[in-house]
């Protein structure tokens, strides 16, 4: 068994042609377990939705991710995303007077119980922000995180390294970590395909 890596963007085929990228992955917080993957187009411009894709539908290949289904059943699955419409009436306007401003507002969905990482989401060590988040290393097997990829240090100086899943301790409103700066810094240096990008 070997562990695979799936870096935030990476490219995504369906069986009959490419369906867009990861956008973001979910996670059960209590197993640390990868649930789903958020797919998107590579290039969001006009009308497009990102959908919810059960792990067991994807395989991690070289350089992209392969699903087990076809582009009209992709095209199926849940959407990742809620649209809402939201009203608000204008107080300087008479109560005769009728005016309101509409505007479309997108939530994020995510299954009940779960949380989803983005790139470049911060990571905090015990004593500080020490990088962004790039993507997991999952055990294909039972789809359980076993490292969390990161893009650690200074612009000028950036290294990605891949942190232990021991050493995370919580994965809501950025990912924490039971390390300091000091012993994330002294990581190696792992080297993350960037499929894709």
């Amino acid at each position: 068994m070997t562990e695979t890596p799936i870096a935030i963007g990476t490219n995504v085929s369906c069986a009959d042609g490419d369906c867009g990228q990861v956008i973001r992955v979910v996670v059960n917080p209590v197993g640390l377990v990868v649930t789903h993957l958020v797919v998107g187009p590579k290039h969001a411009h006009g009308h497009h939705i990102h959908r919810l894709v059960p792990v067991d539908l994807a395989e991690v290949a070289t350089d992209e991710i392969l699903l087990s289904c076809t582009k009209a059943e992709f095209d199926e699955l849940d959407p990742a995303e809620e649209t809402h419409f939201e009203a608000s009436w204008d107080p300087d306007y008479e109560p005769d007077q009728v005016w309101c401003r509409r505007r479309t507002v997108t939530y994020d969905s995510v299954p009940v119980g779960e949380v989803q990482v983005r790139r470049s989401e911060h990571v905090h060590a015990t004593d500080g922000d020490i990088g962004l988040v790039e993507g997991f290393v999952v055990d294909p097997d039972n789809h359980q995180v076993t490292h969390l990829l990161l893009q650690e240090g200074h612009p000028w100086g950036r290294k990605e390294v891949a942190i232990p899943i021991g050493a995370i301790t919580r994965v809501e409103a950025g990912i924490r970590l039971n390390l300091s700066k000091r012993q994330v810094e002294d990581l190696p240096p792992v080297a993350i395909e960037h499929a894709g990008r």
